[in-house]
């Protein structure tokens, strides 16, 4: 019987290591948005889990939104074309928006995504990402909260995902290379 768990080559970070960065970074984030208008947006599909569990521990006030965004198809590498396929429903005018995101590794889609939110005249525009890849940066974009730096590596669960496929798993591993080569 195929498994998904058989096409992992390593666990990089665990259901325990997710929970605890979840906690810190929730834990921050509250520190600092203290007394702000707290705006969490999360970039559809990959941060559903991760914004999830990261909202739980905000102890704040807090509206959330969602955009999806498109930079990669069904492919490995992001396409460098960053395609708006559900734009955010709320005004940004007057909100501190806290974007969240499954990995930052161009940093295309975030720069693209910042600037386009930053022109609606929010108050701020903060990033949080669960993983960075910086090894694949490719703009200069700086995230003001991150979970774990992870490897140069094609990585999925918790939310990420190769061809629409691994979300469902409760950590992050490393994909076998045979997988998607």
């Amino acid at each position: 019987m195929k498994t998904l768990n058989n096409d992992i080559n390593e666990v990089l970070v665990s259901e325990a290591d997710l929970k605890k960065i979840n906690a810190r970074l929730g834990a921050q984030i509250t520190e600092d948005f203290r007394d702000k208008n707290l705006l969490v947006v999360g970039i559809l599909k990959g941060s559903v889990y991760f914004m999830t569990d990261l909202t739980r521990n905000i102890d704040l006030p807090l509206k959330i939104d969602f955009l999806a965004v498109s930079s990669y198809g069904s492919g490995t590498r992001s396409s460098g074309s960053v395609k708006i396929i559900k734009d955010i429903d709320i005004d940004l005018e007057g909100y501190d928006v806290l974007l969240i995101e499954d990995i930052l590794d161009s940093g295309r889609t975030l720069q693209y995504v910042s600037k386009m939110l930053s022109a609606r005249n929010a108050k701020s525009i903060t990033i949080c990402t669960l993983l960075d890849k910086p090894a694949r940066r490719v703009v200069d974009l700086t995230p003001d909260y991150v979970g774990v730096d992870v490897p140069d590596e094609f990585v999925v669960g918790y939310g990420l995902d190769y061809d629409q496929q691994y979300r469902n798993l409760p950590y992050i591993g490393s994909l076998k290379r045979e997988i998607y080569e």
